[in-house]
This record gives structure tokens, C-alpha cells and sequence, in this order.
């Protein structure tokens, strides 16, 4: 099926004004990014400005992802209640305020609270900008708008892994996350002065009496729509592998592990992060033309990377080879580009007015392995004396379990999407002209 059959009437414009008020929303999320991904290339100076250790430090991330996790379907149902331009807003002042927070934090105690305060005002950005894409674009550019908006986020971390990182080093700790939070100032300017939630002559439904009731029918029906189920773990089973990685546990990885130099082990991670914004294109431009491919992406995907981590982590040599870690690096780019296509089930399963609980559903899947893997990994380095082949095969339990509710709603999310297509066609015929 083509997605260029699946065009309503009323569909939003596009063209210039979308983009940029849209563009204004995604500069958020790319701030949001760097913020949540600097520990990533602060985690071993972290565990020695704080003197903890493996598990200690896995609770920063693991905290942060809690809080953005458990915050998905509140965010969600606010969107739906709010709009965007209101949550994005509360989230801006949210995150740059824990990022500037960390920079000064004396103790261990207040920077966790300072990365959860991160984790809350991070947890309202993808959100939004989703659903600002489906305000302004016509539903047959979702696939492409939401693997923009991804890339973007990925050059976020482009940039916490290039210019935080030698910031870090350069001017140290406190002047590197204080000077960073100054992004946070900029993005919240520019979205009070000139984003707007919808374009003229496309404004939502108004909302219906608002209340406990209320919420519970905007999540059950979104839950029981078998997209929205198969976009939660096509998301919990693509997207933990490269964002534990990128979060915490690559660079000690390729630092104590593999006996690579910081220097090449930034490198590394800087591949993965060019690798998803390459595959993030690729994986726009074939779904926007052929959706059926969704599925086959994301499970080849999940496929890909539990290989490449199957065959480094079993390498007899000491140490994988220079070509093997670059594979691995290359393939782990994959997972954040097909994550986005389990938005892509959701979407088309939920109307308009539950666009925002849905994406809330969908997104808490990945964070969720993430945080999960997060702990686990550090829970067995500190066990079993810094064995990261251990550690790391927890990732392969984590996409089993994944793959096999993926492989279970399948069928049904595909018979419910033929079912809407049909219905779609028939008011289109009926629509005057």
C-alpha cells in the first residue's frame, strides 16, 4: 500500500510556513537531545566527580529515563488537552533548568534530582513535535516528517558527542553544562515569539469535558487499537540497543573493554549518530512510498544489530578488531531510525483529537528497554567484576521478548489498517466537492 492513497479531506497545507514554524518546534527537541545525551560523554567523569560506581552511575540515566517514561501518557493527554505550544514551552524551562542544575551540583543526590528534572521537561518535546507535524503537514508526509524529526534529534547528540565532549575537557565541568544551558534560553524565545499549535482554517475539534473519565476513555481507546500496541514495542524492541550505547555504556564500553583511547572511542560513537541520521533518510523516503515495508525494516533492524552485538561480544581475541567495532557502530545507527516507524503504526490507528496519547504509548516502549538495560548492565559489571560480554547480552533478552509480541499483533494491526483504508476511501467518494 502506498501512503500517497491515504489523503483525507481537510488535510493540513504544508509548504514554507509549516516548515518553519515546524523547524522552530524540532529545535527544541535538538536541544532536549543534547541535554539528555551529555552524560554519555560525561559518564567517567561523572563517576569520578561523584565517587560511584558502575551501578551509581547507571542510576543517573536510569532515573532520567524513568521520569521520561513514566511522563509519556501524562504528556500525551496534555498535548491532546493544551497543545504544543504550551507543553513545549513548560518542558524548555523544565529541561534547561535540570541541565544548568547538573552544572553546579555539589553531591550525588542533588544531580540525580537535577537529571530527573531533565528527564520531565525532555519527556514533553517528541511528543509535541509530533503532533505539530500532524497539524501542518498533509497525513501522507508523516513518515518522512517523523524521521526529520529524529534526524535532528540525532544531530543533537552529533553535538554533545563533538562539542560537549571537548567542551568538557577544555573548560570543565561546571562552564560545559552552565555555557550549554544557554540553548535552552535561545529555543525558548524563538518558540514564545513565533510558533503557533496549527495553521489558520485547521483548527482541532474542541475538546470535550475534561476529567478523570476523560483521560481513562482517551487511553483505553487508544490502547485497544492493536497499532498503537505493535507501535509500543516496534519502538521498546529497535531503539534501546544504540540508546544505551549513546546514553552511558558505549564509552566505557569501547574505553575499558575494547582498550580504545577516549578520542576513538568519541570517534565510534560519532559514527553511530552520522549512521542514524543516513538511515533515517533511507528509512523516510521507503516508507513515505511503500508502507508495507514498516514491518520488514524493523524487524530486519532488530535482526542486524543482535548479530553484529552476538559476533562482537563472542570475538576470542581480547579485544574485537578496529573493522568489527565499526560494523557494530554503523548497524547500531539503524535502531533510532526504525524506532520512529512504530510511530507509524500508531498513527494511522488513532483519529486526531488522541494523536498526542497515542505517541505517548508508542514512545514509552524504547525508553523503557532503555532504562531497563541501563540497570541491568550495570548491575552485572559491578557482579561480575567488569565483564561487559555479560553485561551485555542482557540486550538479546530484551529483543526476544520484543520480537515476539511485534510478530503476535502483526496480522491484526494490518487487518484493522485495511478495514480504515477502506472506510477512508468510501467518505472521500462521499465528500462534496
Amino acid at each position: 500500500m502506498s501512503s500517497a492513497s491515504v489523503t483525507l479531506p481537510g488535510d493540513p497545507p504544508g509548504g514554507r510556513r509549516a516548515m518553519a514554524v515546524w523547524g522552530i518546534g524540532v529545535s527544541v527537541y535538538f536541544v532536549a537531545v543534547i541535554f539528555r545525551t551529555s552524560l554519555g560523554v560525561a559518564g567517567l567523569d561523572a563517576a569520578d566527580r561523584f565517587h560511584v560506581n558502575a551501578s551509581a552511575l547507571s542510576t543517573f540515566s536510569i532515573l532520567q529515563l524513568l521520569v521520561y517514561a513514566g511522563m509519556q501518557i501524562p504528556v500525551g493527554l496534555l498535548v491532546d488537552r493544551l497543545g504544543t505550544k504550551k507543553v513545549l514551552g513548560l518542558g524548555v524551562v523544565l529541561f534547561t533548568a535540570g541541565q544548568l542544575g547538573f552544572a553546579f551540583s555539589p553531591s550525588y543526590g542533588m544531580a540525580l534530582a537535577s537529571r530527573a528534572l531533565l528527564g520531565c521537561g525532555d519527556a514533553m518535546t517528541f511528543i509535541s513535535v509530533l503532533r505539530l507535524g500532524s497539524r501542518w503537514f498533509p497525513v501522507r508526509r508523516g513518515p518522512m516528517v517523523a524521521q526529520l524529526a529524529g534526524l535532528v534529534g540525532m544531530a543533537g547528540n552529533l553535538v554533545s558527542t563533538l562539542v560537549l565532549a571537548r567542551l568538557l575537557h577544555g573548560v570543565g565541568w561546571t562552564a560545559a553544562f552552565a555555557g550549554s544551558a544557554l540553548a535552552g534560553v535561545v529555543v525558548l524565545v524563538l518558540l514564545l515569539l513565533f510558533l503557533k499549535d496549527h495553521p489558520e482554517g485547521h483548527e482541532p475539534e474542541p475538546s470535550p469535558h475534561q476529567g478523570a473519565a476523560y483521560v481513562r476513555r482517551q487511553i483505553a481507546a487508544s490502547w485497544r487499537e492493536p497499532g498503537t500496541r505493535l507501535g509500543l514495542w516496534v519502538h521498546f524492541t529497535t531503539q534501546f540497543p544504540a540508546m544505551v550505547f549513546l546514553l552511558l555504556w558505549g564509552m566505557p564500553f569501547l574505553v575499558e573493554a575494547q582498550g580504545l583511547s577516549r578520542a576513538v572511542a568519541g570517534e565510534l560513537l560519532t559514527l553511530v549518530v552520522l549512521s542514524n541520521m543516513v538511515v533515517g533518510l533511507v528509512y523516510g523516503q521507503v516508507v513515505a512510498r511503500h508502507h508495507a515495508a514498516r514491518l520488514p525494516l524493523a524487524l530486519g533492524t532488530v535482526g542486524t544489530t543482535a548479530l553484529m552485538w552476538a559476533v562482537t561480544l563472542a570475538y576470542p581475541g581480547e579485544h574485537a578488531p578496529m573493522w568489527l567495532l565499526i560494523v557494530l557502530c554503523t548497524v547500531l545507527g539503524s535502531c533510532g531510525p526504525a524506532s520512529m516507524l512504530g510511530f507509524d503504526f500508531a498513527r494511522p490507528a488513532n483519529p486526531p483529537e488522541r494523536q498526542g496519547t497515542a505517541s505517548g504509548i508508542t514512545n514509552m516502549g524504547g525508553f523503557v528497554a532503555s532504562m531497563t538495560t541501563l540497570f541491568a548492565i550495570g548491575v552485572l559489571l559491578d557482579a561480575t567484576g567488569d565483564d561487559y560480554r555479560v553485561a551485555f547480552s542482557s540486550v538479546f533478552v530484551l529483543q526476544a521478548v520484543g520480537v515476539s509480541q511485534i510478530l503476535r499483533l502483526r496480522k491484526r494491526t494490518a487487518r484493522r489498517e485495511r478495514e480504515r483504508l477502506v472506510a477512508s476511501r468510501v467518505e472521500t467518494v462521499h465528500v462534496p466537492a
